[in-house]
C-alpha cells in the first residue's frame, strides 16, 4: 500500500472491521440560520452527500436499523456480529445544546450494533462543554470528530462565504487533540482562486495539525448554490479538474502530507441531479477513481510522505 488507508487505520484502532452508517438528526449550521451568515457555504449542498436510507423524519433508531439492512442487502451478506459507527454526516452535528446533542448521542450508542460515533462538524461549532462530554463517552466508545476544513487559506474561506478562518480550525483540532478524542478533516480541491500549487502545498499545513485521517474531496459545483450562480456568470471562477489532472494533484499532495495520517476518500461522487455543472469526469465509479490513483503511485514509485519533511 502507497499510502495510510482509513480501513487499515479502523482496525488498528478497534481490532475489527466496521461499517458507517449515515445518519440525519436534523441538524443546521449557523452559517444558515444568520448566527455566522445566510446562505451556508457556496459551494453547499447538504442533501448531496445524504443516503436514501437518512431521513431525519424517523427516529435514529430507524435509520440505523434502516442502514443496516441497506448494508446487507448490498453486501448479500446476513452477519449478525458486524459492529457498526453511527455517522452524524448532515450540516452541523454539534450545533444544538449540549442536553440535545446528550439525548441525540446516546439514542445512537445504545443500539446494540453502535460501538462508537463520528461526528461531522465545523470547528466554530465546538467548545469545552460539548469536547469535555465527548471525552467523557470517549472512555467506553469510539468517539471521532470529523472537522470542515475545506481550504487552509484564509482568503479561501472568505471567498466561499465560510464564517470562520483557519486559526478557527486549528485550534478545534488542538482542543480535540488534547481530550484525546479522534479527529479527522476534510478538504477540497478546486475552491475558487486556489491553484493546483496552492492545493499541494496545503498538505505541509495540514500536516502540522494533530489530525488522525483526511477526506480529499474534488469540488463539484450544486444545483441551488451560490457558487452555481457564480460560475454561470464567470466559469474563470474555479479549476475544475480533469480526472488525470486531479490524480496528478493529489499525489503530488499526499507525497508531502505526513505519512501517518489516514486517507478515507481521494474524491467525491455526487448523484448526476444534484450536479450544476456536469461532471469533467463523466460516469465515473469512485472505485475505478480509486483504483486509477492506486495504480499512478506504484507506477510512478510515488507514496504518501515521499516529500515530508
Amino acid at each position: 500500500m502507497h499510502y495510510c488507508s482509513y480501513p487499515d487505520y479502523l482496525r488498528n484502532l478497534l481490532g475489527e472491521r466496521v461499517q458507517k452508517l449515515s445518519v440525519n438528526a436534523g441538524f443546521t449550521c449557523p452559517n444558515r440560520d444568520g448566527t455566522s451568515g445566510v446562505g451556508g457555504c457556496s459551494f453547499c449542498n447538504g442533501l448531496a452527500f445524504n443516503p436514501s436510507y437518512c431521513n431525519n423524519k424517523t427516529s435514529i433508531t430507524q435509520q440505523i436499523d434502516d442502514g443496516i439492512a441497506f448494508h446487507k442487502n448490498r453486501s448479500h451478506k446476513n452477519n449478525s456480529n458486524t459492529k457498526y459507527l453511527a455517522y452524524f454526516q448532515t450540516f452541523s452535528n454539534t450545533y444544538q445544546h449540549i442536553d440535545n446533542l446528550k439525548k441525540i448521542y446516546s439514542e445512537a450508542l445504545s443500539h446494540p450494533n453502535i460501538i462508537g460515533i463520528i461526528i461531522a462538524t465545523r470547528p466554530d461549532c465546538i467548545d469545552n462543554e460539548k469536547l469535555d462530554y465527548l471525552q467523557q463517552l470517549s472512555e467506553s466508545y469510539f468517539v471521532k470528530i470529523e472537522y470542515g476544513i475545506e481550504s487552509t487559506y484564509n482568503s479561501t474561506l472568505q471567498k466561499i462565504n465560510r464564517g470562520h478562518d483557519f486559526e478557527t480550525t486549528a485550534t478545534a483540532f488542538e482542543k480535540t487533540a488534547k481530550r484525546n478524542i479522534h479527529s479527522g478533516g476534510h478538504l477540497i480541491f478546486g475552491l475558487p482562486g486556489e491553484t493546483p500549487e496552492m492545493m499541494t502545498d496545503e498538505a505541509k499545513v495540514i500536516s502540522a495539525l494533530p489530525i488522525e485521517s483526511l477526506k480529499l474531496h474534488q469540488l463539484q459545483i450544486m444545483r441551488g448554490t451560490r457558487l452555481a450562480d457564480e460560475y454561470k456568470s464567470n466559469p474563470d471562477i474555479v479549476h475544475l479538474f480533469s480526472l488525470d489532472e486531479y490524480i496528478d494533484t493529489i499525489t503530488k499532495f499526499i507525497e508531502q502530507l505526513r505519512p501517518d495520517i489516514a486517507i478515507e476518500r481521494i474524491a467525491s461522487e455526487v448523484p448526476q441531479r444534484f450536479l450544476a455543472v456536469p461532471s469533467q469526469w463523466g460516469f465515473v465509479k469512485y472505485d475505478t477513481v480509486l483504483q486509477k490513483f492506486e495504480k499512478h503511485l506504484a507506477d510512478t514509485g510515488s507514496f504518501q510522505g515521499k516529500h515530508f519533511n
